[in-house]
């Protein structure tokens, strides 16, 4: 479901009249808990700079000068000014495509040489487009009830091709307008094998797994075409999909929301067992969000087992791994354990933490400097459910002997100290030029993240 964006803006301050007092626990990597306004990560080896706005690019929220944090060296410039922009994909001629679901639209963005773009429209009147992928030539977007196949050249997408139709969405005469999670993502695999994210009706909707399509999964269809099969499931929103340097496909994943204490013991302040209660200050770390290696038959577990990334898991004020994340029971889904065997499920490769709600997911195989040469880039959301809220970020994630290492931060800074935000990243994608741009639906901005020199 979209919210608009005066909605969106909103919700904050309601969380934080809902849950006074509930605020993030430990940075992912840390091993402690952190201290002050929760982040995604522990923004070390950063340095504040001053977000560079070209003329003409400065309403709000740049009509006041921000800061990002950066690696040292590094710009940040808004690059374009699209409102409410979602995912992103380069397009062989060098332009920028950014998806805006709200709007029925995919707009083309054209480099102009001065660090500012140049838009046009490029689709219009589709049922909320957001994943965008390219296979050579061919642009696939995934619409809220269908994918397709566009030829394109010449900065033009020719006659759509469908490559599956019939996707479950809040139209859908099963689920009379209940859709939690209609967005959907696509990626192309090196066998032009078509993966695409169908995330679950509701929070804990169990009947999900049953339908058919099935819901809460990673769907795949076969090269050259064919019926849509699930290549992983129990994942509640994948809209992290992209395909690593290796050909296997990833996902970053928003877990569950509200979930109970799951032990049969105090919890913090609580007094007496708090098995089946929801804690804030549980709930506020749990569950991690998972970042997964994808095989054929794969569970990650919702809405009946939950990545679990606490050192001593159930304890208040623990330490938290978020590397080889184990499972724990769901106590409200799968209390005996008769639903779903967690123990079985393999760890999730790598984690965020609870509520970081992880949205854009590629992969960078050269191009950029350093340390970020190769890896995953995440854009980060943020929460809605603390206060302060987690912050905002774009993270990187280094690949490492055919997998990927623990986060850290690329870009952070938009999340004030008091929790208030000036922009919430949805998607980073490295650009042919060696930067990174990056998209922000609630500033409604895609930023140009440039190395040193670039």
């Amino acid at each position: 479901m979209r919210l608009s964006r005066a909605v969106r803006r909103v919700l904050p301050i309601v969380a934080a009249v809902l849950l006074a007092g509930c605020s993030s626990g430990a940075g992912p990597g840390t091993g402690s808990p952190a201290a002050g306004a929760p982040t995604a990560a522990v923004p070390a080896g950063l340095v504040p700079v001053t977000v560079a706005v070209p003329e003409g690019l400065d309403p709000g929220p740049f009509d006041t000068p921000r800061q990002a944090l950066v690696p040292p060296g590094w710009s940040m410039s808004v690059f374009a000014r699209v409102p409410e922009a979602r995912l992103a994909a380069w397009a062989p001629d060098g332009s920028l495509l950014v998806s805006v679901p709200e709007e029925g639209r995919v707009v083309r963005l054209v480099p102009d040489g001065r660090g500012t773009a140049t838009e046009t429209p490029l689709l219009d009147g589709l049922n909320q487009p957001h994943g965008l992928t390219f296979a050579g030539s061919t642009l696939y977007v995934a619409q809220s009830n269908r994918v397709d196949a566009y030829p394109y050249a010449e900065g033009r997408a020719g006659t759509p091709v469908p490559v599956v139709t019939g996707l479950p969405d809040a139209k859908s005469p099963d689920l009379r307008g209940r859709y939690a999670h209609a967005l959907k993502s696509v990626a192309v695999g090196p066998d032009g094998a078509v993966y695409v994210s169908v995330g679950s009706t509701g929070n804990i909707s169990a009947g999900d797994l049953a339908a058919y399509p099935p819901r809460a999964s990673i769907l795949r269809v076969p090269p050259g075409g064919g019926p849509p099969e699930p290549f992983a499931v129990g994942v509640r929103n994948g809209t992290g999909l992209a395909v690593a340097p290796d050909g296997a496909v990833w996902t970053a994943v928003n877990n569950r929301d509200n979930i109970q204490y799951p032990f049969d013991r105090a919890y913090g302040q609580t007094s007496g067992s708090a098995r089946g209660e929801v804690v804030e200050s549980y709930v506020r770390d749990h569950p991690a969000e998972a970042l997964a290696r994808l095989t054929p038959g794969r569970n990650l577990g919702w809405p009946y087992c939950n990545p679990d990334p606490d050192v001593q898991p159930g304890v208040a004020g623990t330490a938290q791994v978020l590397t080889d994340v184990p499972f724990t029971r769901d106590v409200q889904t799968n209390p005996d354990g008769a639903a779903l065997d967690c123990a079985v499920l393999p760890r999730v490769e790598q984690a965020l933490g609870g509520h970081s709600a992880p949205l854009g997911l590629a992969f960078v195989d050269g191009g950029l400097p350093g340390e970020f040469a190769r890896g995953a880039l995440v854009g980060v959301h943020g929460s809605w459910n603390a206060e302060p809220p987690r912050a905002p970020e774009v993270s990187f994630f280094p690949w490492r002997d055919g997998g990927l290492g623990p986060q850290q931060t690329l870009v952070g800074g938009f999340q004030e100290a008091d929790g208030s935000r000036w922009g919430r990243p949805v998607a980073a994608v490295a650009g042919p030029d060696g930067a990174v741009y990056v998209t922000d639906d609630d500033a409604g901005a895609v930023y140009r993240l440039a190395p040193p020199g670039r």
